[in-house]
């Protein structure tokens, strides 16, 4: 028997984590009848090109960072481990036998919800969790399978028009990007010289 416990899985390589990212996550566990959210940090998204990513553990560092005054928010490393390029279908398995007892959802913003059919095996993850999805503006349309979908659970979120890569740009730039980082996670970049 599972207990109530639902967690969230937000995926991403968080390359850097952003107020927006937490602004998300915060709103899950607030608003939503999640209990809690667990930044999953990816490695290697098999969709992403590898050259830009900052090393796995420092881009956990700043997510354990960020998420530090928040008890219902987590950092996790699960993919560190499981064999890459790696899968979300994969992991989800993975943390089910791992932890029985917890009931595990799929966080994913609008724009992914368009690209998912082209996720492996995601016909299996849309049978078997729901996926909390949060506004995102974004080009394309929704297949229509999804439109209604028992699985599929629109949040009604503040939308975030902010991405690690335009913050990424703002620090090689020269620019003050302070207010898009938590205050720690910007110090930690500083301090690392990262991006520049």
């Amino acid at each position: 028997m599972k207990s109530s416990k639902k967690i969230g899985l937000y995926f991403g390589t968080f390359n850097p984590i952003h107020v927006g990212h937490l602004i998300i996550a915060n709103h899950l566990v607030e608003f939503s009848d999640l209990d809690e959210v667990w930044f999953v940090v990816t490695p290697h998204n098999p969709l992403k090109k590898k050259k830009t990513l900052l090393e796995d553990h420092h881009r956990l560092a700043m997510v354990r960072i960020a998420v530090e005054n928040y008890p219902k928010l987590q950092a996790s490393n699960v993919e560190f481990d499981l064999p890459q390029p790696n899968y979300t279908v994969n992991t989800l398995a993975y943390l089910e036998e791992k932890y029985p007892e917890k009931n595990f959802c799929l966080i994913m913003g609008e724009d992914n919800l368009k690209s998912f059919p082209k996720w492996k095996n995601y016909e299996i993850i849309l049978e078997r969790y729901s996926i909390y999805i949060y506004p995102r503006i974004s080009e394309g349309t929704l297949e229509t399978q999804f439109e209604n979908h028992k699985k599929i659970k629109k949040i009604d979120a503040p939308i975030i028009e902010l991405s690690s890569t335009f913050i990424r740009k703002g620090i090689k730039s020269g620019k003050n990007i302070r207010p898009m980082l938590s205050t720690e996670v910007w110090k930690y970049l500083d301090e690392m010289n990262f991006y520049k």
